[in-house]
């Protein structure tokens, strides 16, 4: 019995099927059914029954995913503990929201190769719901995003937030919101809720929100003069700079955006917790460098 075949099992366990646990281990599908069948040779008994969604565990399956898990958080206190940064040899699949992959996720990755040089980092930028169903769906193993992630299972570390300013077209002084389009975070992100509800609540139904996938086209449909736009200000002060786009004050403010890194808590994995913990501290020297 090895140490592979019961990390094995403990995935198809907690995937529910071979197909996903291969997907989420990054190897074969017959890699891993060869793990699970050496493993049921060995101890002697059956350890998952077939159903129409996947496999579920036997009653001695799940004797042993009690033993198992045990076993591997063991491993990971141990490897937390002892293991040289720079051994560890590793995937960790990223997962970022835009905000982030445009100001701190080089300094990030920068720090995060610096501190593990042998890990092997890929990058997914998408927007935070996308992001927290790769994450609970386990094809990430840590996320940037509009958080928290409220499942008993993701552990969420507090990230500084990213304030929104209002930005204007330098020709248009005193924009109507009652007429103008606003400009703003995709339809399926917290700020375009909050925003239409309040835009709605203040202007009525004569209010109009152009969502975008993509700040920096968003930026620059504010400076082409297609409407106004409730944008991160650390994003916007170049282009105010440039006078390309100027800020203007309508009366309120919309929320700031609150971000975590977000994991998977259980099983515990060491190198995750760590990247995440990172993710936090160069994230709290970025906003300190900018806001002071």
């Amino acid at each position: 019995m090895t140490f592979e075949q019961l990390r094995t099992f403990l995935t198809v366990a907690r995937m529910g099927g071979v197909r996903k646990a291969a997907e989420q281990m990054n190897i074969s599908q017959p890699a891993v059914s060869t793990r699970i069948s050496s493993l049921e040779s060995y101890l002697g008994t059956e350890l998952f029954s077939r159903v129409s969604t996947g496999v579920v565990l036997t009653r001695k399956g799940v004797l042993l995913r009690q033993h198992a898990e045990q076993i591997m958080a063991t491993m990971e206190r141990i490897k937390g503990d002892v293991m040289a940064e720079d051994s560890i040899t590793s995937l960790l699949r990223l997962g970022v929201a835009e905000t982030v992959a445009q100001t701190w996720l080089p300094d990030f990755l920068r720090e995060l190769h610096r501190s593990f040089p042998r890990l092997t980092i890929e990058v997914s930028v998408d927007i935070s719901l996308h992001l927290r169903e790769m994450l609970l769906d386990r094809s990430l193993d840590l996320t940037i995003l509009m958080g928290p992630v409220s499942d008993y299972s993701a552990d969420n570390l507090e990230l500084p937030p990213f304030e929104l300013a209002w930005y204007r077209p330098v020709g248009l002084e005193e924009p109507d919101l009652s007429l103008t389009p606003v400009i703003t975070y995709n339809r399926l992100s917290r700020p375009h809720r909050e925003l239409t509800q309040e835009l709605r609540d203040r202007y009525g139904s004569t209010a109009q929100i152009f969502p975008t996938n993509s700040l920096s086209t968003g930026f620059e449909m504010v400076a082409s003069g297609i409407g106004v736009g409730i944008l991160p200000h650390v994003l916007g002060r170049r282009l105010v700079e440039e006078n390309r786009i100027a800020t203007f004050d309508p009366g309120w403010q919309a929320t700031p955006l609150r971000f975590t890194a977000t994991y998977i808590g259980e099983p515990r994995n060491e190198l995750i917790a760590r990247a995440a913990k990172v993710a936090q501290e160069v994230a709290v020297a970025h906003h300190a460098a900018i806001y002071g």
